[in-house]
């Protein structure tokens, strides 16, 4: 049976009635986890049939009220085998008290929280668990306005859910499970301070789930101050061991960066470029559409609806090349992206394997491209070995067959392409530090209050 990690993929049809008891598969099954059968039934009509390796390691245990300590790279199936246990844990209980949660999932950024919501929303519904997201750069008055009504799950980012908790709209002291998702790029995003102001407002003897792609000393002092005799499951190494990811280092000279890297992003097939900061996304696009490729771009600077917009474009095939910096994009999971390609290589390892875990995701193939300068190939191998990568390395320029051959490179159309009408907001000093969060209110949020208006329902 084929194994759908992300909702995206699911297809339109599925026969629950392929599951029987008594077979291998049935075994191997999300039944076999020890979860409510409404909540298998649910999955089974999104086409979830069989849990991937980290969900079948610690769905168990999470499901037994342990601590649990998951590692397991992008794409490795983490959502679910946090999103599962938490569901199946709340419905046992009551309904939430207003302004009351009692589930925290905590993540680094806007994107990644939506899209855990979007992941559960579904499952939750078929437990009568009703779930909300609290993140930066929108405005408050939705957020608010479930909170006061009462919702099981709380999915959010640390500066808005101070915020609200702030503004007495939200306490922590009926949560009797905590999920931190994505913990090492909180630490990396400076989070650190108001995770663990959080934590400390959970109730000492509640439950804590970690998931990390590394557990680095950061991470390992939330370990060592939050979490009880922790079970831990690793499911991979922290390093780029994925056998179905090509990785390239690709020679450039420095007058042909831009002709290279407009033919790769011409290709068929669905791209993601990293560049290193906002301005270098901004420029990227702008100079892609000047040549025919239509790309959107992803960064802190944008407003939250253009962030959304062209997040949803890309998922869907209305643009086949987004170009990110490297926190707009922590936690972004799309299916079927089959090449990376490092604009400016990354700074270090960790962020290497972050960009890199875009493609090849769910066991499918991709490749990962790393244009290289001849002054930056001596740091950018280093770097490359601290991730456990040993690229192939090939000397290209523009037009080259070897090009074509590695990227599916081709020459762009030239017929420019209509310009986003959307313009970024003027970067905030940190550049992308809080991935455009706004941690303080934001300017659409309300100073005190939810606005006026009929109530919505769930």
């Amino acid at each position: 049976m084929t194994a759908f990690a992300d909702p995206s993929t699911f297809p339109s049809i599925f026969d629950p009635s392929a599951v029987t008891e008594g077979t291998e598969e049935a075994r191997d099954s999300f039944d076999s986890l020890g979860l409510p059968q409404k909540l298998v039934r649910a999955l089974a009509r999104e086409g979830i049939v069989t849990p991937f390796e980290i969900q079948k390691a610690t769905v168990p245990d999470a499901l037994a009220g342990k601590d649990v300590l998951g590692r397991g790279q992008t794409g490795s199936g983490k959502t679910l085998a946090f999103g599962l246990p938490v569901l199946a844990r709340v419905a046992r209980g009551e309904r939430a008290r207003p302004k009351h949660p009692r589930a925290l999932v905590l993540v680094p950024t806007r994107e990644l929280a939506m899209q855990v919501n979007d992941a559960l929303l579904p499952l939750g519904k078929s437990l009568g668990v009703f779930l909300k997201t609290a993140v930066g750069g929108v405005p408050y008055d939705r957020q608010i306005d479930a909170l006061q009504r009462g919702v099981e799950v709380i999915v959010a980012t640390p500066g808005r859910l101070g915020d609200l908790i702030n503004r007495g709209i939200c306490s922590l002291d009926d949560i009797e499970v905590t999920v931190l998702d994505e913990a090492d790029q909180m630490a990396d995003l400076g989070f650190l301070p108001e995770v663990t102001e959080l934590l400390a407002k959970t109730p000492a003897g509640s439950q804590r789930l970690l998931f990390s792609a590394t557990l680095d000393n950061d991470v390992d002092s939330l370990v060592k101050r939050f979490m009880t005799d922790p079970v831990t499951h690793s499911t991979e190494p922290a390093s780029a061991s994925v056998t179905t990811m090509d990785h390239h280092l690709l020679l450039i000279p420095p007058h042909d960066k831009f002709q290279v890297a407009a033919s790769i992003a011409a290709r068929e097939g669905r791209t993601m470029m990293f560049a290193r900061t906002q301005m270098g996304v901004d420029r990227l696009v702008e100079q892609l559409a000047a040549v025919g490729v239509r790309a959107g771009g992803l960064h802190g600077g944008k407003t939250q609806r253009a962030r959304t917009r062209t997040l949803a474009e890309f998922k869907e095939g209305r643009t086949t090349v987004l170009v990110a910096t490297d926190v707009a994009a922590r936690g972004i999971h799309v299916d079927g992206v089959t090449l990376v390609v490092h604009i400016d290589p990354p700074r270090d390892a960790k962020d290497y394997l972050h960009r890199a875990g875009r493609t090849a995701r769910a066991g499918e193939s991709g490749s990962v491209a790393t244009l290289v300068l001849p002054k930056q190939r001596r740091s950018t191998l280093a770097m490359l070995g601290k991730a456990g990568v040993e690229p192939a390395e090939t000397r290209v320029r523009a037009g080259d067959a070897a090009l074509t051959e590695l990227t599916g490179a081709r020459e762009p159309s030239g017929v420019p392409v209509k310009p986003d009408l959307e313009q970024p907001r003027r970067p905030r000093p940190n550049g992308d530090r809080h991935g455009g969060e706004h941690r303080h209110g934001g300017p659409r949020g309300p100073r005190s209050g939810p606005r006026s208006g009929p109530r919505r329902t769930h």
